[in-house]
């Protein structure tokens, strides 16, 4: 009786241990998995570092800095805390009402030209019929490619008052010359018409490869259904554009509220502030007057109005009609 029963003890611990030591096989593989996984992941860590560096040096650690420097104020050299002073300086300066006018007004009028023209200029160059869509396309395109300050020097000598090549067109068709660049509202004209032809090209492309994700197959079935070519425009193209749109329209406006190239070269801001913008003002006080604390000022109130038009434009056009 008692051999049997330690054959059996036997078999029992054999059996258990050889459950014991395949049982330890799945736990192995996992930690070999996960210490390979840190092994691999450590180059990659490695090669992020130079980046993050950088982002660290040229954005966080300047951001950083402007907002600390917006609490102190600079006298005679000497930097002193003001806490929210600067802050409160810009309700009372009538030079911030008037670049926000500025700011607001071509946001108002140039942003919604631009966008319907690159929608239009897309929409026309996507069709099939059209000969030479390549090249219309590089063509329209053309002016994004061009650098900001060499296209701002281009307008600004061709719609000079004496001898600009607009005023000369104009006198062949008899129409008097038109002081462009000394007038409040033909230089705000003149601005818009200058970023309207440098950027309506960009925001055509970007539309031009939302209409190409558009699926053949909705055109299609509205044409079955009688569907006439405004209509296909606007039930099937403006809402299957949507994110498209919304991209374009929230990346038009931060530029628009970030304008400085084009004003400065054309106008200086002028004449009478009329193309005064609020980072041609920020480049005036930081860099004319040396007041680097007002200036961080302006910088962080223009961040706070740029994110809430963004925000309010998003959530408007995401809603769906």
């Amino acid at each position: 009786m008692t051999a049997p029963t330690l054959a059996t003890g036997e078999r029992g611990r054999g059996a258990n241990e050889g459950r014991g030591i395949r049982g330890d096989e799945p736990d192995a593989a996992p930690r070999r998995s996960r210490t390979l996984g840190r092994r691999l992941q450590r180059p990659g860590a490695w090669f992020a570092l130079p980046a993050a560096a950088l982002l660290a040096i040229f954005f966080a650690y300047p951001l950083v800095t402007s907002l600390w420097q917006s609490f102190f104020a600079t006298s005679g050299g000497v930097s002193s805390w003001v806490g929210l002073e600067q802050y409160a300086r810009l309700f009372s300066d009538p030079l911030i009402a008037k670049s926000l006018f500025n700011a607001g007004l071509i946001l108002i009028v140039q942003v919604p030209l631009m966008i319907g023209l690159a929608v239009g200029l897309a929409y026309l160059l996507n069709q099939s019929w059209l000969r030479f869509r390549s090249g219309f396309r590089l063509l329209t395109f053309l002016p994004a490619v061009t650098t900001l300050v060499a296209y701002a020097v281009v307008f600004r000598v061709m719609l000079a008052t004496d001898g600009g090549a607009v005023n000369h067109m104009l006198g062949l068709v008899g129409v008097a010359p038109v002081d462009w660049l000394n007038n409040e509202w033909w230089a705000r004209v003149a601005l818009v018409a200058a970023i309207t032809w440098r950027w309506t090209g960009y925001n055509m492309v970007i539309i031009l490869a939302g209409l190409q994700a558009i699926p053949g197959e909705l055109y299609e079935a509205a044409r079955i259904d009688g569907a006439g070519r405004w209509q296909i425009f606007t039930k099937i193209v403006i809402p299957q554009l949507r994110p498209v749109l919304i991209f374009t329209t929230v990346t038009s406006t931060i530029g628009a509220l970030q304008l400085f190239d084009e004003n400065w070269i054309l106008t200086e801001g002028g004449p009478n502030d009329a193309t005064l913008t609020p980072v041609l003002y920020l480049y005036k006080v930081g860099f004319r007057q040396f007041d680097f604390g007002y200036a961080s000022a302006i910088a962080w109130m223009l961040v706070v109005i740029t994110a809430i038009i963004a925000i309010v434009q998003f959530r408007i056009m995401r809603e769906k009609p």
